[in-house]
This record gives C-alpha cells, structure tokens and sequence, in this order.
C-alpha cells in the first residue's frame, strides 16, 4: 500500500464516483468508468466500490490503478454534511398504498367516455 496521496480540491461536493473518474482522466468515459467500478477495480476508503454513483466528501480516499487520491475541498467552497450511515428510507407499506389505490380506481370507474354530441362516437387520441 502507498502512503503518498494525490491530493483532489473538489470545488463542490458530492461528487459520483464515475462522474470523479471521467474528470480526473483516469478512464476515457462514462461507461469505462462504470464497469471498472462493478467489477470491483475502484476503491473507496480503504475498501472495494461497487457502488457506480457513490457519493464521495472530502476527507474520502480513492484508490485506483495502483495510486491513492485525498479528496479535500477547496477553500471557498461550502462543506456539505454527509447523510447518517444509520439512516433508512421511510417504506411504504402495501397496507398504507391500498386506500389510495382504490381511491382511484374507483374514479376511473365513475367517469363516463367523452362522446362527441353529433355523431355519437368517442373522440380517438393519438398521444
């Protein structure tokens, strides 16, 4: 392991990891950078990334073809605080989605087809 790190000012934070590859020119694009990142050849702190849009803070280290990277940030950038690592998502459950559901399925049900007066025929949408 190499001690010596390349330092990277991030002008704002986060960044994506394949988006941080592709600006360093450390891979020729987008989807270079994506299948290097699954198939496990990119590192974040110290461990494997398989995580295409991870979001990198300062003070992260990213490893990658034999070379270690210090993300700092510049001076007149404004830090940006990272999200808890214990914090989940709120889940929805079925039973909370089913009044809604029904809601408007019931709507649809009610409501008659436009007809034209004349003629007596739906209208026919293309779009």
């Amino acid at each position: 392991m190499n001690d010596e790190y390349i330092e990277i000012e991030l002008e704002e934070e986060p960044i994506e990891l394949c988006k941080l590859l592709k600006v360093l020119d450390l891979v020729e694009g987008g989807g270079q950078a994506k299948n290097l990142i699954s198939e496990g050849y990119v590192g974040v702190n110290h461990e494997i990334c398989t995580i295409k849009r991870k979001k990198l803070y300062s003070g992260d280290v990213l490893e990658f073809d034999g070379e270690w990277f210090q993300l700092t940030l510049s001076e007149d950038a404004i830090p940006t605080p990272r999200p808890e690592l214990n914090a989940q998502p709120e889940v929805i459950t079925k039973a909370a989605q089913a009044p809604a559901a029904t809601t408007k399925n019931k709507r649809k049900r009610n409501k008659k087809p436009k007809v034209d007066e004349k003629t007596g025929r739906r209208p026919i949408s293309f779009g």
